[in-house]
């Protein structure tokens, strides 16, 4: 047999499983189809909540079937002779089985499927072969063999062997702007990963271009497919860095089969708020520490007051009063509950004192009717909301924080040192930033429940209305009777849509959601703070953190894992050492600014990085022209303080998306996890030696420093020397 015998037989199995995916497909379709046909269904509203979970099934189902039809099969697995008794194991996206339901396509992530990731030469699994499909569309284009056993396998079987490895294939391709799925790559330790146990918290630790990242999302998607039940109803949480970092891996997971998933950078964790700006460092360190849990404890506490002598409100003349005693009295009963629970007890308690005294001092009896009638009374008079409102507060978390930063008295009573005063001090109308938004979800468990306002109760009833009549007018224009479905009915159905929102799109919409996983990437960066709104979201603690220690990058992130998470949570960790995406000779030389730390093993050979000596005459001719020449997507990187500058150099780098255009112009912190064809790194010089670690390992083929001063002594000699029109 010859290798297009052996391309035609795989292609025909290939077209089989297609056939039977579109057949699939098909019917899914019909019965989607056939459950909205149904319309809305009469009776009980355990009827239309039925309806709408197997809509809902259906239509995930669908989006399921959708999502893999590129590369749906890329693997096969022999456990024995082709030609005789032997078995072969076809591996895909998804599994797939016939009319009657023996499998035809394994799904990945089932244990059948493992050898297929955990084979090797020293250990195969049980495998004769490993057979990588290589496909275009619904075409097979070309075939990788790795053989475990060549005794085991026919003479004709020998011969066709064909292919380079298909991971270092899969690596020589141009980058896309979009980070893609390896599940026909998975590497043993990678493997390794992702099938680890659902509970208590894994840490991956592993340099540049390990694969942290495509093996964390791989993990999700094995996750939810092993623990479904588990997860299926709480869903997964995976939290990036920035919004250009989840948009460059949004794809991976809908590829592999999974939709249900929510992706947040910890600037959009708090619903209602999305926060992209970071602070200072000086900032961004008091924000992030751990103290500031207790910042804002007594923040609140702060907020929560007697008067100083007894209690006096003028009225209509008169002047009710309630001793200072009493007030003290009802500030303990409220007290050790959240803030807006503790002041519906405050308020209530200060009110009756107040209605006790009106009637005194009108000389009425005290019956405890007409003291309650009063008290309902007294809540109407803007003088006596005022006067409790001075004293207890209604707070929601956007007011509380905004408030604390505005004032420095307010700071001081807080805790926080006159030198931290000076750098929060803010208008209180300053826009929020992802350095506040774990501060605000500190405030919203300290306050409790939002308040709601007199205005939005008279709105919510008015909708209410709004929607009841609307609902009799449906009921009088399909004939219904009344006593067939009522309005009040019909009204609460369509005002909650149920089932129809996902349980992704109901996660994300809850800041109280808890999530039965959750995944964080680049997780270093986090703050203590940060770390503290993360785990509310999974009590469990069954979490997948990844990172690299080495390339942290925030003054609040983290120096050693057992620093940030060992007051936490118990861990264990996984570290990943081999670098899948930067050539040897580049990572080399990234090595020698972090020494203290170990560097991953690359797999692939290339060029060694060059510098080029510029002015600031020069240094906009230098970057069009590496520009010009380049080879793929391109990164320019710079720092911070100096972005603007280059960017007015490069204003077609800036206007256009990051992700999508040819060129993409980056600080340090930007382009942490995202990856090259090739990167110009602008004054590398001035750079601290952790971030240009990071700026020169999102190269996949070509490194080009742009330097005006003295590269740093240990780049020196490592690098090829270049001039402006000389090997560029």
């Amino acid at each position: 047999m010859d290798e297009h015998q052996d391309l035609a037989i795989e292609q025909e199995r290939v077209s089989t499983l297609y056939r039977r995916l579109d057949t699939v497909r098909e019917r899914t379709e019909q019965a989607l189809a056939a459950e909205y046909a149904r319309g809305e269904p009469g009776g009980t509203r355990q009827a239309r909540v039925e309806r709408e979970a197997a809509a809902g099934e259906h239509a995930r189902r669908l989006a399921q079937l959708n999502s893999v039809e590129r590369g749906l099969c890329f693997g096969r697995i022999d456990l024995g002779r082709i030609d005789e008794s032997g078995e072969a194991l076809y591996i895909g996206r998804i599994g797939l089985r016939d009319d009657d339901h023996e499998t035809v396509l394994v799904d990945w992530r089932a244990p059948a499927a493992r050898p297929f990731y955990a084979a090797t030469p020293s250990d195969p699994a049980g495998l004769v072969r490993r057979r990588h499909l290589l496909t275009k569309g619904r075409t097979v284009v070309g075939l990788d063999d790795e053989v475990f056993d060549l005794h085991r396998m026919s003479d004709g079987d020998r011969r066709t062997l064909v292919g380079e490895a298909a991971l270092l294939a899969a690596l020589e391709k141009e980058r896309t702007g979009r980070m893609g799925d390896v599940v026909a790559t998975i590497q043993t330790e990678q493997d390794r990963v992702i099938r680890s146990g659902l509970h208590g918290t894994l840490v991956v630790q592993g340099g540049p271009g390990t694969g942290k990242t495509v093996a964390a999302l791989h993990r999700a998607a094995y996750l939810l497919y092993t623990y479904r039940e588990t997860l299926e109803r709480r869903g997964v949480l995976v939290v990036g860095p920035n919004a250009t970092f989840l948009r460059y891996i949004e794809q991976v997971l809908p590829s592999l089969g999974e939709t249900d998933v929510v992706l947040a950078s910890v600037g959009e964790l708090f619903p209602g708020v999305v926060a992209t700006a970071t602070e200072p460092p000086e900032v961004a360190v008091v924000k992030g520490a751990r103290r500031m849990a207790e910042v804002m404890a007594a923040a609140v506490a702060d907020r929560q007051r007697v008067p100083y002598g007894d209690l006096r409100v003028e009225l209509d003349g008169l002047t009710l009063v309630v001793p200072r005693e009493v007030c003290r009295q009802a500030k303990a009963r409220a007290s050790g509950r959240p803030h807006n629970v503790g002041r519906k007890l405050f308020v209530l308690d200060l009110l009756r004192a107040l209605a006790r005294s009106e009637a005194e001092l009108l000389d009425l009896p005290p019956e405890a009717d007409d003291l309650e009638y009063s008290r309902k009374v007294l809540w109407q008079q803007e003088a006596v909301r005022a006067a409790l409102d001075a004293l207890w507060p209604a707070l929601t978390p956007y007011r509380l924080v905004a408030e604390l930063f505005a004032d420095p008295e307010r700071m001081a009573a807080a805790g926080l040192g006159e030198d931290e005063r000076e750098v929060l001090l803010r208008p209180v109308d300053a826009p929020w930033t992802v350095d506040d938004v774990p501060l605000l979800d500190e405030a919203a468990e300290l306050l409790g429940e939002e308040p709601v306002t007199a205005e939005q109760r008279a709105a919510a009833a008015r909708a209410w209305q709004e929607e009841e009549l609307y609902a009799r007018e449906v009921l009088t224009i399909t004939g219904l009777g009344e006593e067939e479905l009522d309005a009040a009915t019909l009204a609460t159905w369509h005002q909650d849509p149920g089932a129809e929102r996902t349980t992704a799109d109901r996660a994300a919409a809850d800041r109280t959601w808890v999530y039965g996983h959750v995944i964080v990437d680049e997780a270093q960066e986090l703050s203590a703070m940060a770390w503290r709104m993360v785990l509310r979201r999974v009590p469990t603690r069954s979490m997948t953190v990844v990172g690299d220690v080495g390339q942290t990058g925030s003054p609040a992130g983290a120096r050693s894992w057992e620093d940030m998470l060992g007051g936490f949570v118990r861990w264990r960790e996984e570290r990943l050492t081999v670098n899948y995406r930067t050539p040897k000779e580049i990572m080399d030389a990234a090595a020698r600014l972090v020494p203290d730390l170990p560097a991953p093993e690359s797999v692939r050979q290339g060029e060694p990085p060059r510098s080029i000596e510029v002015t600031p005459a020069t240094l906009q001719e230098v970057l069009h022209a590496l520009i010009t020449a380049a080879e793929g997507r391109t990164a320019v990187i710079t720092d911070a303080e100096r972005y603007a500058e280059t960017a007015a150099l490069l204003p077609e780098a800036v206007t256009l998306d990051p992700l999508d255009s040819p060129v993409a112009l980056l600080t340090v912190t930007g382009s942490k996890g995202l990856e090259f064809d090739e990167v110009i790194v602008v004054a590398p010089e001035e750079m601290a030696n952790r971030d240009l670690y990071v700026a020169m390992t999102r190269a996949t083929r070509r490194l080009t420093l742009l330097h005006q001063g003295e590269l740093p002594a240990v780049l020196r000699g490592t690098t090829r020397v270049a001039q402006l029109g000389l090997s560029l």
